[in-house]
């Protein structure tokens, strides 16, 4: 480590970004790598620790409420923060002795002006190593929610939902699936290149590189240090696409000379998708409330030479926004991101999710869009969340609203499968069945105008 920066100071100052100021996890990360110019052995070292501690939290907290006789909602900001960074260190990663993450621990409290709280600290942390770092789950017989909770680290509320959406077994799987770094999948620009050329590319760089069977062009990449800085990414030969992300454009199906209208386009790779998909030929509108957004998905198309993608601003659920003449249109709209948590896991925390303001926005994008497409168009609604709430209910009220828009069966990629039962139109993607995000897909078609 570079004796130069004091990694756990800066995991600290990440931590309390994210838990008390709503900073994203990946964000702060990436911020404090850069303002700091960390090396990649200290950027694996912060990610480790910021990633773990949110990972972890709640069973952290368990475990310090059998160390110590004061309350962990009574402690300050500070002494929470440290001891939570300690207790990982001792608990799960082994590589740091004992007495470095406890003397660490200290010194920490001290730079951060947790003075009076360095002896707590130390009395705690050394008492855990000396029980040997023994604790106790609840007992899973007689409460079996706080069992999963505490031993997932996931709130009793998320881990609810589940069960009332995709039964126990299920449940207990998606909860296994959130630790640890989602992979990195990336896109290939056949408009540029082809899967093998670029697979061959990537490894000259000693890049891993995995081939994933349920799409064609889709690629897991490894070892890539800073993947800004690889040429091919720079000439635009790949962009990074999670798997189930990518499934939901296969399910759009946007063919050359379509017209596709992405109405909640950023951070558009959906669009890019559609784009080389159509052999950049047709027109693509992608929509976006905020100008930085729009900005992003007009540079990452130049990046990729995509000319048929038009990015402007436009509020998806403003009843007097209108849309091209389309026959493709994509509703990938706001959601509460339950399926991502591996990728943000801090998500998991968000006391004030706002489900109800939140599915009358989901329901609300979606039939003033859909209202503005012409017969025949078909339509995409998705989310990247596990929530029945967010997904078929919506799904059902639409269709029971709406006659005249059918459900339009789904034709899965070529190497997947059904996992749970649903109707023909829909489709969730549990993360554990493909290591994916976990996401939903719904499919529609307009078959009249009937007031």
């Amino acid at each position: 480590m570079n004796n130069n920066v004091n990694v756990r100071k800066i995991a600290y100052k990440v931590l309390y970004k994210v838990l008390y100021e709503g900073a994203y996890s990946s964000l702060a990360i990436n911020s404090s790598v850069h303002a700091n110019e960390l090396n990649s052995r200290d950027t694996s070292f912060l990610s480790s620790i910021v990633y773990g501690v949110l990972e972890q939290k709640l069973l952290l907290e368990h475990i310090l409420s059998q160390y110590s006789s004061r309350k962990t909602e009574t402690l300050d900001d500070k002494t929470y923060l440290i001891l939570l960074i300690g207790l990982y260190q001792l608990l799960f990663m082994d590589k740091i002795p004992d007495n470095a993450a406890v003397d660490e621990s200290v010194k920490l409290s001290k730079k951060v002006g947790a003075f009076k709280s360095s002896g707590f600290i130390n009395a705690i942390l050394r008492n855990v190593v000396r029980n040997d770092k023994k604790y106790s789950l609840p007992n899973k017989n007689d409460n079996f929610l706080e069992y999963l909770s505490v031993r997932y680290s996931c709130p009793k509320e998320i881990v609810s939902i589940w069960i009332n959406d995709y039964g126990k077994d299920n449940t207990i799987e998606i909860l296994k699936s959130l630790f640890g770094r989602p992979p990195l999948t990336i896109r290939v620009n056949t408009l540029k290149t082809s899967k093998e050329k670029l697979i061959n590319d990537l490894k000259s760089y000693e890049i891993k590189v995995t081939e994933i069977p349920f799409l064609d062009n889709a690629l897991n990449i490894e070892n890539t240090g800073s993947i800004e800085k690889i040429p091919q990414y720079k000439h635009g030969d790949f962009y990074i696409q999670d798997c189930a992300s990518q499934v939901c454009c296969e399910i759009l199906n946007a063919q050359s000379e379509d017209c596709v209208c992405d109405v909640c386009a950023a951070p558009g790779g959906k669009s890019l998708y559609c784009a080389i998909k159509m052999n950049n030929i047709g027109e693509i509108y992608s929509y976006d409330i905020f100008d930085h957004k729009i900005k992003l998905i007009n540079d990452m198309a130049r990046r990729l030479g995509i000319t048929c993608i038009c990015a402007k601003i436009r509020d998806a659920s403003d009843k007097l926004e209108n849309l091209p003449e389309c026959n493709k249109l994509l509703c990938d709209v706001p959601c509460s991101g339950l399926g991502i948590i591996r990728r943000k896991p801090e998500i998991r925390y968000k006391k004030d999710t706002n489900i109800d303001i939140l599915t009358k926005l989901q329901y609300s994008i979606l039939c003033e869009n859909a209202q503005k497409v012409s017969i025949g168009s078909v339509i995409v609604y998705s989310t990247c969340t596990l929530n029945k709430k967010e997904n078929n209910n919506i799904v059902k009220r639409f269709l029971d609203e709406h006659k005249d828009f059918a459900p339009e069966p789904i034709v899965l990629p070529k190497g997947m499968e059904r996992f749970i039962y649903e109707e023909e139109n829909v489709f969730t993607i549990l993360p554990f069945r493909y290591n994916t995000d976990g996401f939903f897909v719904a499919k529609f078609k307009r078959v009249g105008f009937y007031g």
